[in-house]
């Protein structure tokens, strides 16, 4: 009896042992090993890019099922990082770290290594050769359905800038967090022209088998055009959340030529909006590394059918100079024009800045739009900003720069008058007299054009129903 009682301290004091460090986990260990010695094993590796240097989706769904895994915390090391949020702290693989999954009773070991010829990370995938047939295809779809559920759960729009050096394992794209604030709905703009945008959205993803169908590469292109200030970049934003799209920006200054442009593309996901900003600048340029040939082959060329579900935006400050190759139906499906604000826009940005709906200075603030002044939406809402603490002063200050460009266009506009009735009138004057007059009256023309736009008012910004028309005009 005292003999038993003697065994079972024993083994209690033992398991206590074991139970206090790590003898277990190292005894575990030997005996995998041990075992690992008397089976065959099979290898698969998911490399981050192809030979083409296109990004494998498949290589991101693994990372993300992987990093998602309980036993990545019982990994003998891992990497630490702060998350979205300053308070949350994930965990992500190391290189050469193993990590072990087990699927309908089959163990399996993934590995992330680095190439040492290009330094392009991958994933090796190790399981015996006696489970591949039985799991193998199960078990990559079930790591595409979970890191599926992940990212929709977890979706993170990223914002997504080429490098000019190729050099490093990611290719030419950097990334960041995309975290603007800016919404369809709390933008300044017409409630009319919303509504139509988010149908227009909400129609193409829906219209996969309708692009099939028509034999036509499921992507939506949209011209967005003003003046600067006018929220164009906020409305590529808006666009984004909605969506739930990344957004890759391409600087076209940063492009070496048309292939690297070509590229470019290739490397972009499906379900991504691709932005060109200043379009028309970049094709004023007379020397640039891009050629126009480049440009159109970006726009729909063949090189833009690899990869659907697409969004392209391209924004300018006008179209007017614009070679017409580029904005013909195709390459650009929806125009948007963003005018200089109105009073309607005015009252907009006066609720969302100052909460005002009504104020008794509203009147002589329409009465000056009336007159033709205007200024940019950035411009009234950088002034209530300033301002905000107090409306009837933020209003009084929007008051006074509008009567200031205001005065300034009716200036502009009687010294271009006088400079015209001048020139006809003088038929015998001088080479270097005429040259400095005619520059003047250019510069007055080029001025009061900028500030004449603020008076457009009455043209629709964005007509749905005519630029299909005459999209299917042309595909006929």
């Amino acid at each position: 009896m005292i003999l038993l009682l003697f065994t079972i301290l024993g083994l209690f004091l033992i398991l206590r042992f074991l139970s206090k460090t790590s003898l277990l986990h190292i005894l575990l260990k030997l005996f995998r090993s041990l075992e690992d010695w008397f089976h065959v094993y099979q290898s698969y590796r998911v490399p981050q890019f192809n030979d083409l240097f296109q990004e494998n989706e498949l290589y991101h769904k693994v990372s993300t099922y992987l990093n998602s895994l309980p036993s990545l915390e019982d990994s003998d090391f891992t990497n630490l990082f702060t998350g979205s949020k300053s308070n949350d702290i994930v965990l992500h693989l190391d290189t050469n770290q193993t990590i072990r999954d087990t699927f309908l009773g089959a163990r399996v070991n993934w590995t992330i290594e680095k190439s040492e010829k290009n330094g392009r990370r991958m994933f090796v995938l190790r399981l015996r050769k006696n489970d591949k047939r039985r799991i193998l295809r199960p078990y990559l779809q079930h790591i595409l359905s979970v890191a599926d559920d992940i990212v929709q759960r977890k979706k993170e729009i990223k914002l997504h800038m080429n490098v000019e050096n190729p050099a490093g394992e990611n290719g030419r794209w950097r990334s960041v967090p995309f975290n603007h604030p800016a919404s369809l709905d709390t933008l300044v703009l017409d409630v009319d022209l919303k509504n139509r945008v988010k149908a227009d959205l909400e129609m193409f993803l829906k219209s996969k088998q309708f692009y099939h169908r028509l034999g036509r590469v499921w992507k939506r292109s949209y011209l967005l055009y003003g003046a600067s200030g006018t929220g164009k970049s906020s409305f590529v934003a808006a666009m984004a959340r909605f969506l739930s799209f990344d957004v890759y920006d391409i600087d076209l200054s940063k492009v070496s030529d048309d292939s690297d442009l070509k590229m470019l593309l290739l490397q972009t996901t499906s379900r991504s909006m691709i932005v060109v900003e200043d379009l028309d600048r970049f094709l004023m340029e007379k020397s640039r590394d891009v050629s126009l040939s480049g440009i159109l082959n970006f726009m729909d060329g063949i090189i833009s059918y690899c990869g659907e579900e697409r969004v392209m935006v391209f924004t300018m400050n006008s179209k007017d100079q614009v070679d017409q190759e580029v904005l013909r139906p195709g390459r650009i499906d929806v125009h948007i024009q963003f005018p200089l604000c109105d009073f309607s826009a005015f009252k907009s940005l006066a609720n969302s800045y100052l909460g005002v709906k009504e104020h008794k200075l509203f009147p002589q603030v329409e009465e000056i739009f009336q007159g033709g002044a205007s200024l940019s939406p950035a411009e009234i809402g950088e002034i209530m900003i300033s301002n905000r603490s107090s409306p009837t002063r933020a209003l009084k200050s929007v008051i006074t720069a509008l009567q200031t460009t205001g005065s300034n266009a009716k200036r502009v506009n009687k010294r271009l008058n006088d400079s015209e009735s001048v020139r006809n009138s003088d038929e015998t004057v001088d080479q270097g007299s005429l040259f400095s007059r005619d520059h003047s009256v250019r510069e007055f023309r080029k001025l009061y054009g900028f500030l004449k736009m603020g008076s457009r008012r009455k043209e629709e910004p964005l007509d749905l129903d005519s630029v299909d028309k005459e999209g299917s005009r042309h595909e006929a």
